[in-house]
Parts: C-alpha cells; sequence; structure tokens
C-alpha cells in the first residue's frame, strides 16, 4: 500500500461564543494530547457525530480503545451552537409528489432521527439527566400568515396518512403556549425533543473513561496512511490507530475530502437578556420551528436568572468555513426585527448573546458518509439537521467499522455519494441568490 498523507489546510474557527456556552458554568476540559499514544480506532471531532461513534463503540466493542480529538473544548462547536432540537419528523414531508419513493424516504428520515432520540433517551435515562438538558417535550410549527397556516394544514394532511400522532392548534390556542397574539396558527408533534446543546454533549465527554480517551484543544493536523495502519498527527503528539473516523462535517474538506461536493452554510442565533416570567404569558418553556423553509425559529427557555428567548434565522454561504463579525451584525438586525413582530410587548428587550454555528450541505442532500480512504470513514455532512443526522451517522460510522448489521446501517450505506457541485464561481454565485430568495419567500415566516 502506497503511504498517503492529508494535511489539514484550515482549522476550525467558531467566531463569537455561543449563549448556550455562556449560560454554562466554567468547565475544565480534558487535557491535550502531548505523546504519541495507539488506539484501535481514532475519531476526530467531538460534536454530536465524533460523540455518538465513540459510545457505539463502547456498547458495541467495550475493549476497543478510541481516542477522540477535538481542536477545541467540547461544546464550543457546531454542536453547541444549534438551536438545540431533536426533530423525529421530515421538515418537508409536505412538499412534492408523495408516492411510494417519497412514503420510504420518509420513514427512513423518520427511522434515523428516531434513532438518534433514542441514543440520548437511553443516555438520559442511565445518567439521571434533568429536563434543563434533555427534555421529550415535543415541539410546535408555527405561521405567522394564512400561507403558513395552509402549509401546516398540508403537513397535518400528510402526517395524517402516515399515521403520525399531532395537534393542530388555532390563533388562540398557539396564544396560550407562546403568550404572544403574532401567530396565526400552530402545529404540535410529540417525539421531538428539546435540548441544551453545549450542556449535553459536554455532559457526554465526561462520560468516557477508559478504553475510550477524549482529548480536547487537540487539532488534528495531518492523518497518514499506510500499511501498518494510519497516524494522526497533532500539535504535541500522534495517534497511531488501524481506521480513523472523520466527524468534522464541513472540514472533511480540509483534509481533501469531499472537495466539490461540500456547501459550507451558517446560521445564526440571538438570545436575550434574563427577564422576569411574568413579564410573558404562555408556559415558560417551548420551542417553535417555522412554517415555511428558512424562517424563523424560536425558544423560550428557563433558568435560575430568569427567561430567555432565541430567535434563530439567516443563512449564508461561506466557503472558507468562517463568519466575521459583519455577518453576525447583520442577523442581528434581522433578528432584532423578528422578535419584535413576533413579541411587541417585550421589544425593549435586548439581544444578549449572538453567534453563528456551520452547517455542511450536499447538492443532493445525503451524508458523506463511509471508507474515504483506506482506514479512514467518514460521518460528515449533516444536511442541516446536524442534531439527529450527525448523530446518526456517527452511530452507523462505528457499527460499520465493527460489522454490526443494522437498519439504520442498511439507510446509511445505501445512500448515493454526493453530488458534484458546479465549478467554484457558479456555486458561489448560485448558493448566495437561492439562500437570498429562499429567505425572501419565508416572508414573516
Amino acid at each position: 500500500m502506497t503511504s498517503k498523507t492529508f494535511r489539514a489546510r484550515r482549522l476550525p474557527s467558531h467566531g463569537a461564543q455561543s449563549g448556550w456556552t455562556a449560560l454554562l458554568p466554567c468547565r475544565t476540559p480534558r487535557a491535550e494530547l502531548d505523546k504519541t499514544i495507539a488506539v484501535d480506532v481514532v475519531i476526530i471531532g467531538a460534536g454530536f457525530a465524533g460523540l455518538a461513534a465513540a459510545v457505539r463503540f463502547a456498547d458495541l466493542d467495550p475493549k476497543l480503545s478510541v481516542a477522540v480529538l477535538d481542536a477545541d473544548a467540547v461544546g464550543d462547536g457546531a454542536s453547541g451552537r444549534n438551536s438545540g432540537f431533536f426533530i423525529d419528523l421530515p421538515h418537508d414531508i409536505s412538499s412534492g409528489n408523495f408516492g411510494v419513493d417519497a412514503v420510504t424516504k420518509s420513514h427512513n428520515e423518520i427511522l434515523v432521527a428516531r434513532t438518534a432520540i433514542q441514543h440520548y433517551a437511553r443516555l438520559a435515562e442511565q445518567n439521571g439527566w434533568d429536563k434543563d438538558l434533555f427534555d421529550p417535550s415535543g415541539k410546535y410549527s408555527v405561521a405567522m400568515t394564512d400561507a403558513g397556516t395552509e402549509h401546516l394544514a398540508a403537513y397535518s394532511s400528510k402526517l395524517n396518512s402516515m399515521g403520525e400522532p399531532h395537534q393542530v392548534l388555532g390563533a388562540k390556542e398557539i396564544e396560550k403556549v407562546t403568550g404572544t397574539r403574532a401567530f396565526k396558527s400552530g402545529l404540535f408533534t410529540p417525539g421531538a425533543v428539546m435540548v441544551q446543546p453545549a450542556a449535553l454533549v459536554r455532559s457526554i465527554a465526561d462520560l468516557f473513561k477508559d478504553p475510550v480517551k477524549l482529548f480536547e484543544h487537540t487539532p488534528a493536523l495531518s492523518i497518514q496512511t499506510s500499511s501498518s495502519g494510519c497516524t494522526v498527527k497533532t500539535r504535541k503528539g500522534e495517534v497511531r490507530a488501524a481506521r480513523v473516523i472523520l466527524a468534522t462535517n464541513g472540514h472533511a474538506e480540509s483534509f481533501g475530502f469531499g472537495s466539490g461536493e461540500l456547501l459550507h452554510v451558517f446560521t445564526y442565533a440571538s438570545l436575550t437578556e434574563a427577564f422576569a416570567p411574568s413579564a410573558l404569558g404562555g408556559t415558560r418553556k417551548w420551542g417553535a420551528t417555522p412554517a415555511a423553509p428558512m424562517g424563523t425559529t424560536v425558544r423560550r427557555i428557563n433558568g435560575v436568572d430568569g427567561d430567555r428567548i432565541l430567535i434563530r434565522s439567516r443563512y449564508t454561504y461561506h466557503p472558507n468555513i468562517e463568519v466575521g463579525e459583519s455577518s453576525i451584525n447583520s442577523a442581528g438586525d434581522l433578528h432584532d426585527r423578528k422578535f419584535a413582530d413576533r413579541f411587541p410587548e417585550q421589544r425593549h428587550l435586548t439581544m444578549q448573546y449572538r453567534w453563528a454555528g456551520a452547517m455542511a450541505l450536499t447538492r443532493n442532500s445525503v451524508p458523506l458518509f463511509g471508507q474515504l480512504e483506506e482506514g479512514i470513514f467518514a460521518a460528515c455532512a449533516c444536511n442541516g439537521i446536524g442534531g439527529t443526522k450527525a448523530t446518526a451517522a456517527g452511530i452507523a460510522a462505528a457499527e460499520l467499522l465493527v460489522g454490526h448489521q443494522s437498519k439504520l446501517g442498511d439507510i446509511f450505506t445505501a445512500y448515493e455519494k454526493p453530488q458534484r457541485l458546479p465549478p467554484r464561481p457558479l456555486t458561489d454565485v448560485g448558493a448566495r441568490l437561492n439562500l437570498a430568495y429562499r429567505e425572501w419567500r419565508a416572508g414573516r415566516e
């Protein structure tokens, strides 16, 4: 076998700290790797995918030695930056033709999502996590417009045809939940889970013990393959392993994998200052996704210092996998307008935290999964639903490496490969125009 070396052309750069992390107490990260070690498997990336793979390895083969490397502290990356929904149903179940192939696809997507949710539910039960960390509360979809209400009605019809439980809510009913009259209608689905994402991944990371070792602030600088296995070099050490799992989402491209196949998109969130619970009616804890794709996600969370509202909206394309302060500020202006539109009586509240989080998309909405080179495997490209899809990809990758058969594994191995994107100038222009158009089309939603 010819030796090959894949060097990281860039390292993750996350920008402003997420509000989720800012609300947590200080944590001492695991030590950086500072020597040479040998393990069975090395996982690069300690987000949803990497942590799920490590947990699954421990389930399937407790004697398997595993090293997990993360370039930052766990929770600082994309997994600790999302809006904290684990959603069990496809977003677009009501769009397009709903023939046999579409039904099969939707059932597969549901199985993928629910496998991930069950993975966390088991960890929650085993470790006594409270509902501030993992809450199987269900979620709402909300409509600001008549068009949004029509979309929710179509969605409800498709859920009925699949036998999926849900509840349609009128304006008064959704007001009782949200405390605002801004929403025209809502739809509740019971299978979704809401989490504190940064706390969740931290809690999983802190569970690891031999033979699973976690090293934080340990970026992988290169991967070398040879007939004797793989060597991952870091700043102060190296890991020798039979196999490597890349659980780096879009940063697979930093090592040369998925080049010309991955779209790097960021989404943005703002979190208000704390306010007295009595200042807003409704229930004190809920989450809602928009009726229209690319619309605005809203969550109300509560803590010891009071309640807060999270607003997530805006998607932008950044092929260098990094956003600047100006992008966050621009998204923040949009968030302020979205917040005032939804909560006019609370519009005086200031946003205490603003941040961005990266996603990796493919043209045909499939993951970058499976063997990339001799000894190197991928569980990357979340396609915008990282909480469930990235987790499931990590589980499936671990099962693939140990030869464990499952329906989840069958689904992942059956995915086609990511399609090539057009040449960069066309991709750059097309991606930016498409995102802007879809945001415009979402309108008030």
